[in-house]
């Protein structure tokens, strides 16, 4: 891991403004700054970094390993002026000369943004200068790049020699992400190959592996990340419908509660008349036992009631109101007749289940509708 002192160069001349670069060229740029600062610190936790305006020419922090510090200065910088390339990079210089480990390569990286003043003769001497001083320089060549790549390509072949392959220069054309456009560049891949890009691996590729040397390992590693994301986003469904079922269950549960307790009035109710909530229908274990059997013959006369109601033809309809009042009084007193019979009721008792028609009770409660029975038709005749 190599020990290295960065001074970044940004370019805050007025033509930073423009948007050929997404959103600005200066966000675009600081965006890329970001990443640069991450990677350098990230690649050895003893390096630093430093940051200057090329179109002041002001030193806006010195050496840090403080990203944060950085990244705080880098967001004040406004457009303003021209660009000063050849004092921003001697300042620098000046800058990386006081930096507190010796031992510690030089390097600058400069974002050029806007069109080069100085000719390519001044470009040359200067990078001499650095180069005899042991000072690399990355160059990022956007937005102008048609007026600068001759004059920067002449510097660096000046900083680099005729073997020399440690200064760089990435152009950058409109279109593409400033910073993505960086990532597989040298700048941000060390002198081992390796980047401290966070999300990146050795080399710059994904998971650590050039798919050119091994596919196949790329291939695993990629469908393995898919597969694994696939099965988190089935757990998220799976959860998102367990938690929606067991929303739903309480009212579900209360629906068939409500339709069984109708069920049940129904059946105790088979001809449509309301029923009184008395304690005697809802709870017959607490009768007696003869008025558990007088239940039961009150039901059963009930049900046969509405069978013959049933199957009964509807009356036709007629003007005379006072025929039909005589049809309703000959069926009620068909009715009574019925339930006076005493054949009828023995009958009933004996189809009746787990009752004996001899006990006692059986007979006590025949004997109280018989004269119950008997008394009606006394006041019926005294009527008459």
């Amino acid at each position: 891991m190599v020990l290295e002192s960065t001074i970044v160069c940004v370019d805050n001349s007025d033509y930073m403004r423009n948007g050929d670069f997404i959103p600005t060229r200066l966000q675009a740029q600081q965006d890329a700054v970001n990443l640069i600062c991450h990677s350098k610190t990230r690649s050895n936790p003893e390096n630093n970094v430093g940051l200057l305006t090329l179109a002041s020419c002001e030193v806006l922090l010195t050496l840090t390993a403080d990203v944060g510090r950085v990244l705080t200065k880098l967001h004040q910088v406004q457009p303003k002026g021209s660009m000063r390339f050849l004092n921003g990079i001697r300042i620098a210089h000046l800058a990386l000369k006081h930096r507190q480990g010796k031992n510690h390569k030089m390097r600058i990286i400069v974002f050029v943004g806007s069109p080069i003043d100085e000719d390519e003769k001044e470009l040359v001497k200067a990078a001499k200068r650095l180069k005899k001083e042991k000072v690399n320089v990355d160059i990022v060549n956007f937005g102008e790049e048609n007026a600068n790549t001759e004059k920067l390509t002449a510097l660096v072949n000046a900083l680099n020699g005729k073997e020399g392959t440690s200064s760089h220069l990435v152009t950058v054309p409109p279109g593409p992400v400033l910073s993505d456009a960086l990532l597989s560049s040298p700048i941000f891949v060390g002198e081992d190959g390796a980047t401290a890009v966070p999300g990146m691996g050795s080399g710059g590729y994904e998971f650590g592996v050039d798919p050119n040397e091994d596919p196949e390992l790329a291939l695993a590693l990629r469908v393995s990340m898919e597969e694994q994301r696939a099965r988190q986003e089935e757990d998220a469904r799976k959860a998102a419908v367990d938690s929606a079922a067991e929303g739903t269950v309480t009212p579900a549960a209360t629906n068939e509660e409500a339709l069984l307790e109708q069920a049940i009035a129904m059946s105790m109710n088979p001809d449509g008349s309301s029923v009184d909530p008395t304690p005697v229908a809802s709870d017959p274990t607490m009768l007696t036992e003869e008025e558990q059997i007088a239940l039961a013959m009150q039901m059963s006369l009930q049900n046969s009631a509405s069978s013959t109601a049933q199957n009964t033809p509807a009356p036709m309809d007629t003007d005379d109101v006072g025929l039909a009042g005589a049809e309703n009084q000959e069926e009620e007193e068909d009715y009574s007749e019925v339930m006076n019979d005493p054949e009828f009721l023995q009958s009933v008792i004996e189809n009746l289940p787990g009752v004996d028609p001899q006990s006692e009770a059986v007979r006590s409660a025949m004997g109280s509708l018989t004269k119950k029975d008997d008394s009606k038709k006394d006041n019926k005749e005294k009527d008459k």
